[in-house]
Parts: C-alpha cells; sequence; structure tokens
C-alpha cells in the first residue's frame, strides 16, 4: 500500500481528532464557533479522522420507540453556548418541528430522532472531518530531545497518508462487551447490531429469542423482539429478581451537574469509590420504570390469556451457547438450586454493555511517555488531557475512558457541551503557537510559516 510522507515544509494542525462520533463532532462545533470569533491568524486549526463512511451514533439500537435517557437540552452545545446555531432546538426549526415538538411537553425526544439531529450537526461541519479514514498510528517528532509535534497515519482507500498536529483529541467511543468464552456469530449477537442482525431474519419465523442483560438495552430488546415477531417466545435471563429502576430524580441527577465532575476529580481515591456505589444506578444495570411497568403488565396480560410468550428467567445466568447451524443451544443456571438448564433458540442476544477502548492503543511509543497510576490506568488532568513526561509538550485530551479520575458523567452526553468547551480553553491555556521555521495550516486550508 502507498503511504504519502509530508515533507518538510508540510503544515501542522493545531489539534487533529481520532474518531468522529458526538463528541468529537461537538468539539468540531467549539472550534468552528471559536475560530468565527476571532481572526484568521489566531483561529485554531484542527481535523478529524473517522473510519466509518459516514457519521453513525449505535445505528443498531435505533428502535423506532425508544427515547433518550438524558433531557435534549443536553444537546452538543447548550450548556456550553445557550445561544448556538448548532443546538436540538435550532436542528427541529430547520426540520420544520419546533412547535410540534414543544406540544409534546416532553424532554426526552425519540433516540431516531436525537440521530438525525447529530448526523445534522455533523453535516454542518463535515469539511472538517475525514470519512473512511483509520487513524492507525501515531509517532513523536523530537527536536533537541522535546517532542514537539506527532506525526499521524492514515490508512483510506487512496492508501496510507501521514498528517502532524501539535495536539491530539482521542474520540474513538465504545466497544461491544461479550462475556469471556463467547463469541458473536450468525446466532449469538450483541445488542449493538441488534437491527442490522434483526433485518436478516426477514423472511423466516424464528420461534424463540434469548435475551441476556439486565439493563436499559435489555429491556428495550425484549420489549423490540416481542413485538417485531409476535409468535415468537422471548426469554429474558438476568441474575437479579427483576429490572431494577433508573434513578432519575432530581436530587440524584445532580451526579450529572458539571459541578459534580469538579468535586470527582478532587476527591480521595475511597470517596471517588463510595461514590460510584452510592450512584450507579443512575446508570449501570438499571431500566426505566414506565419500561419495567410495560413489560410486567404485557407478562400478566399474557398469563391471564394463556398465550405466554414473555418468559423472564429470573436470578440465573447464562453459562454457555453453543451456535449449530439452526440454532443457538443456551445454558442457563438457577443461582439459587445450582440446577442447570437448556434453552433451544434461534437467536442468544447479549446486552452485557460496552468497554471504552484503549485511548493509549494507537499512541505506539508515544504511550511509553504517559503517566498511569498505580492501577495502570492513563492519569488525566482536569483539563481531559492525559499525564506525560515534560518532554512530550503535545497535547492528548481525552473523550471517553476518563471514569476513574473524572466519574460516572465524564464521558455521557450529559457533560458533552461542557467537557468540549474545557478542551478548547486548555488548548487556547497552553498556546498553540507553532515553532520557529514550522509551517502552520491556517482555518482556510493555507499556510504559514512561524518566524523567529
Amino acid at each position: 500500500m502507498s503511504q504519502v510522507l509530508p515533507d518538510d515544509a508540510s503544515p501542522v494542525h493545531d489539534l487533529i481528532g481520532i474518531g468522529f462520533g458526538p463528541s468529537n463532532v461537538a468539539m468540531a462545533i467549539a472550534l468552528r464557533e471559536h475560530n468565527n470569533r476571532v481572526g484568521r491568524q489566531e483561529a485554531i486549526t484542527a481535523h478529524f479522522f473517522e473510519q466509518q463512511p459516514r457519521f453513525g451514533w449505535h445505528r443498531g439500537m435505533l428502535i423506532d420507540d425508544a427515547t433518550m435517557q438524558v433531557s435534549f437540552l443536553k444537546d452538543l452545545v447548550t450548556l456550553r453556548n445557550p445561544a448556538s446555531e448548532y443546538s436540538f432546538l435550532c436542528y427541529l426549526q430547520s426540520k420544520g418541528r419546533l412547535i410540534d415538538f414543544i406540544n409534546g411537553k416532553n424532554l426526552f425526544p425519540l433516540r431516531v430522532e436525537f440521530h438525525d439531529y447529530f448526523e445534522w450537526a455533523a453535516s454542518q461541519v463535515d469539511d472538517m472531518v475525514s470519512y473512511g479514514h483509520e487513524v492507525v498510528g501515531v509517532a513523536p517528532v523530537t527536536r533537541d530531545g522535546v517532542v514537539e509535534y506527532l506525526e499521524v497515519t492514515v490508512r483510506s482507500g487512496g492508501g496510507l497518508e501521514v498528517h502532524r498536529a501539535r495536539n491530539l483529541v482521542i474520540g474513538t467511543g465504545l466497544r461491544p462487551l461479550m462475556p469471556e468464552g463467547v463469541e458473536r456469530g450468525e446466532r449469538v449477537w450483541h445488542n449493538s447490531e441488534l437491527l442490522a442482525r434483526v433485518d436478516e431474519l426477514e423472511g423466516t419465523s424464528p420461534s424463540r429469542f434469548v435475551v441476556v442483560g439486565a439493563g436499559q438495552s435489555a429491556a428495550e430488546n425484549v420489549a423490540y423482539l416481542h413485538r417485531r415477531f409476535p409468535e415468537a417466545e422471548v426469554c429474558a435471563v438476568f441474575s437479579r429478581y427483576g429490572y431494577s429502576p433508573a434513578d432519575d430524580s432530581s436530587f440524584a441527577n445532580r451526579i450529572f451537574d458539571p459541578q459534580a465532575v469538579d468535586e470527582y476529580f478532587a476527591a480521595p481515591g475511597d470517596v471517588k469509590r463510595r461514590l460510584m456505589d452510592y450512584h450507579g444506578n443512575t446508570n449501570y444495570s438499571v431500566v426505566d420504570i414506565d419500561l419495567i411497568d410495560d413489560l410486567y403488565r404485557q407478562s400478566y396480560r399474557e398469563k391471564v390469556l394463556g398465550t405466554e410468550r414473555l418468559r423472564f428467567i429470573n436470578v440465573s445466568r447464562l453459562t454457555a451457547v453453543k451456535e449449530t447451524p439452526t440454532s443457538a443451544l443456551a445454558t442457563v443456571k438457577s443461582l439459587v438450586t445450582g440446577e442447570e438448564s437448556d434453552i433451544d433458540a434461534d437467536v442468544v442476544v447479549f446486552a452485557t454493555g460496552y468497554s471504552p477502548a484503549d485511548p493509549t492503543g494507537l499512541l505506539g511509543e508515544v504511550a511509553d511517555r504517559c503517566v498511569r497510576d498505580d492501577e495502570g490506568r492513563v492519569r488525566v488532568e482536569r483539563d481531559w488531557r492525559i499525564a506525560t513526561d515534560p518532554a512530550l509538550r503535545c497535547g492528548i485530551y481525552l473523550q471517553g475512558g476518563t471514569e476513574h479520575t473524572h466519574g460516572i458523567t465524564s464521558s455521557l452526553l450529559s457533560n458533552t457541551a461542557i467537557r468540549v468547551g474545557e478542551i478548547l480553553d486548555s488548548l487556547l491555556g497552553r498556546g498553540s503557537a507553532p515553532a520557529a521555521g514550522e509551517t502552520r495550516t491556517l482555518a482556510d486550508g493555507t499556510g504559514s510559516t512561524a518566524r523567529q
């Protein structure tokens, strides 16, 4: 594969973004708004690379009646800049639905509508992103023992390209998590691929699904499959007696406030652990109470009518799954008796969550310059920048993988607008002036050489 290498006069971006999900779309918007306020010479130059061919955010989970769990006011911009033209309300106005939405008296849009908002916002800054471009490596460029900028290698259909940047912002999202020893297959799915895989079943008549998990996605999958396949049985397997309701009460929701990030960051390690224990039920393995009630009513109705298709196999866990050409055999063990039983299903869906991607996975030898804590995790400063040795002058910012330092809300949509504003402030505060003799990309794509 061919590789395009920069020459000594090639421009250096102030910032390169890896990934272009909602967090880095918000970052691009914050940069665009900043650049519109300042002169050409003071603008921050940036470009983002996204391996997907177009914008997409959990497309496999865009069930038609699923709603967001956060207020529409926690969009990509409003908490940072309420007057932004990139807000969800401006999106609604552009679509001719603003009045209709207001009349609905609802803080929580359909998930498919919020995804459309993200696509709309991304399209406003699409000149700042290259889709179909995968970042495959990062290398330091050193002068007199100091790393002054980074070379970012990107793979696309045209081969390999190398770009230069003084700072990186990594927003590569989450990775689907499967139980240890379980591999995805034709009949063993992760819920992140649900809708695409369900479409492949068109024209067939599945008789049974097994859904593993106790969180919001698991409950949504159960409800969706039960509705989509009216002849099929849907078995929900989880370790609890029932789904636990999410605590979305007003006081508990303060854990998602921007101030909570400051408090969590400053707290001692034992306090951090207690806070996670106290408020994990705001976000992890919990379900909206309305959905819980709907599922219970449906289950009871079926018992009354004698047509039970909805089964809840509680206080149990799935211990094994074996895929065959015609079925997926799930072995379920009772946590009370230890007894195991087999369920012969057409498909087993694992709604078992996600794990953050290793933020240093692409950094190569630059990762050796990142400071780690006693548990081997990267140490992240309050401004979302990885702590590095002093010889690395470049900033490496994280949009994700910071829960151990910044708390539950650190990588959620609730804090996206605030987080990108803080990263922007950090970039400005640390300065982005090029070194003497270095060519700097200007906001319009032309170059400018710094002089001594």
